[in-house]
């Protein structure tokens, strides 16, 4: 991962930093892997402190390379110029990251990739979109074979005492306290063919960049958070952050995936539910009582609310109906009286 690299620069050991914010420095191996945006604030925040540098977000852009971005580097490699490989960026960034979008446009002044960085409960530091900032100059590099020189560069911070690190890596205007974090480019550079064009190479990137994509499109969160909720119910009603956390999302970047998706965090909890529930009184020795605390319900009252609501009957009568008696109530379960509150 480019962020060890970036840290190592300035003499940070990485894997003891991991390891103190309790972040699994193994996973950074496994091209599946996320980190919550959260953790990745800690982790600049720790690393300016332990450094003193606060413009070590810069280091990316000397550490970065095309491969570090999977199939999306090869498919901006091969794209025709670099607007049209920002905009392949763009459309695959959810391979890079999921808790930051891009846009790339054309403004009166040049093209202009604009970034922004989701935070969950802390706001995201400067470093993070610094370095992501340095990072696609340095691909533009990469990509043209020659230094590229933007024709402005959009910083939201504040105007650092030493700006000698920004001037180093973007040597262009800098504008602080902007909008937004952004670079804008000459339409020119923009425009231009690129050495490593390769129309036939593009559309197959493309293809396997959109079957990577698939893999963390919304039905594939969706199904993963249905199978984490599975497994904490039995504990009590899950709560999103940990469900985000387990899915190494962070809050904010899981509830814009399952909006995205036309769900959200509480709808998907109430449907894991009542499947379960359905499942569960299709089992004669499940009793009521168990089957509430199963699905989370720390009031066995809340259970037959929501069931009522779920299929405008009571759980007894539903079982009753799939067991084909008469009894309206289960007579397994004397512990717990069926009652509508």
């Amino acid at each position: 991962m480019g962020i060890v690299k970036a840290l190592e620069m300035d003499g940070l050991d990485c894997r003891v930093l991991f390891k103190q914010l309790g972040l699994d420095f193994e996973a950074l191996d496994d091209p599946d892997a996320r980190f919550p945006q959260d953790s990745m604030t800690r982790l600049w925040q720790r690393a300016v402190e332990l450094s003193g540098n606060p413009a070590i977000g810069l280091n990316m852009g000397k550490v970065v390379r095309p491969a570090q971005f999977h199939v999306t580097g090869y498919a901006l490699m091969s794209s025709q110029t670099l607007a049209e490989g920002f905009k392949r960026l763009v459309r695959y960034q959810r391979i890079i990251a999921e808790s930051a979008d891009l846009s790339f446009r054309l403004l009166d002044e040049g093209y202009a990739l604009i970034l922004t960085v989701h935070g969950d409960h802390l706001p995201p530091t400067r470093q993070s979109a610094e370095a992501s900032l340095a990072c696609a100059l340095a691909l533009c590099g990469w990509l043209t074979g020659r230094t590229l020189h933007p024709r402005k560069v959009l910083v939201q911070g504040d105007q650092p005492a030493n700006l000698e690190p920004y001037k180093q890596a973007f040597h262009a205007p800098l504008v602080f306290n902007a909008p937004y974090d952004a670079l804008i480019f000459e339409r020119s550079d923009m425009e231009a063919p690129l050495p490593t064009a390769n129309e036939a190479m593009a559309l197959l990137h493309d293809r396997f960049a959109g079957e990577y994509l698939a893999r963390f499109s919304e039905s594939r969160v969706t199904h993963k958070a249905r199978q984490v909720l599975c497994r904490l119910l039995p504990q009590g009603e899950p709560k999103r952050d940990a469900v985000a956390q387990t899915l190494h999302l962070s809050q904010r970047t899981l509830q814009r995936r399952l909006q995205e998706e036309g769900t959200s965090f509480q709808t998907l909890l109430d449907d894991t539910r009542r499947e379960l529930a359905e499942q569960y009184l299709a089992q004669p020795t499940m009793t009521l009582l168990e089957i509430a605390y199963l699905l989370g319900f720390a009031d066995p009252s809340n259970f037959f609310r929501a069931f009522r609501r779920w299929f405008d009957a009571t759980p007894g009568e539903y079982r009753a109906r799939l067991m084909e008696v008469p009894s309206v109530s289960d007579a397994r379960t004397p512990e717990y009286t069926e009652q509508t509150p």
